[in-house]
């Protein structure tokens, strides 16, 4: 068990020390999803009396949008430098490949949602760092990201792997981005929090299952 948890730090190490020097993924990530954030608030408009109803399914389609693109980059960065090989070769076991994977993604996606809240406090003039709010964030990311990291590894191999990737994935995270975005509007209105756990109780059902049973898929979908 203990040289299972540091293979997996050792992958999120590797991760992130690739991530250091290449700064692709963040970079993605972050410029795109601050883009989207001001594109629709500028397209939108929110007044004062209305930022409380959109502002969250605003912030969620950055969210969304970005994590696509960060996660396409997932294992294209492994296959253009012709590290994937050397992984599957690697005396690792597919559990602990992929939960190593899924770790820095979640942890790259988390660093940049964090960056990106306080230009959305700015823009809509609310107040994003609450712990309900940022509770809701971390559990809604954990469940894109399990998701997102089988399904990058899927992609990778197709000829279209920049647009296999959302056409797969994204009906499958449906459930989570809307439970998010109904929390979200309840945590910033400061709303009860019995209106809030049932989404967020909804989202760590599906982040349960979406851990494990990508991790069960995984070996098999990266070999093929």
């Amino acid at each position: 068990m203990v040289s299972f948890w540091h293979t997996i730090l050792a992958l999120v190490w590797k991760d992130v020390l690739l991530e250091i020097r290449t700064k692709d993924i963040m970079i993605s990530i972050l410029s795109f999803a601050i883009l989207s954030l001001l594109i629709l608030n500028f397209a939108l408009k929110p007044s004062p009396k209305t930022a409380s109803v959109i502002a969250p399914g605003i912030l969620w389609v950055a969210f969304t949008f970005a994590g696509v693109l960060g996660l396409a980059r997932t294992f294209a960065l492994e296959k253009d430098q012709g590290n994937l090989v050397g992984l599957m070769l690697a005396p690792v076991s597919g559990e602990a490949l992929y939960l190593g994977k899924m770790l820095a993604n979640l942890m790259f996606m988390l660093i940049a949602e964090l960056a990106l809240l306080p230009i959305f406090a700015v823009l809509f003039n609310m107040s994003p760092f609450q712990p309900a709010f940022l509770l809701v964030v971390f559990v809604a990311t954990v469940g894109f990201a399990a998701v997102g990291t089988l399904f990058s590894a899927i992609g990778v191999n197709t000829r279209s792997r920049d647009i296999m990737l959302p056409v797969l994935f994204l009906p499958l995270v449906v459930p989570v981005i809307i439970s998010a975005v109904v929390a979200s509007s309840i945590a910033l209105d400061r709303g009860p929090w019995v209106d809030m756990v049932k989404w967020i109780q909804l989202m760590l059902v599906f982040d349960i299952l979406a851990v494990v049973l990508s991790a069960l898929a995984f070996d098999q979908v990266l070999r093929e």
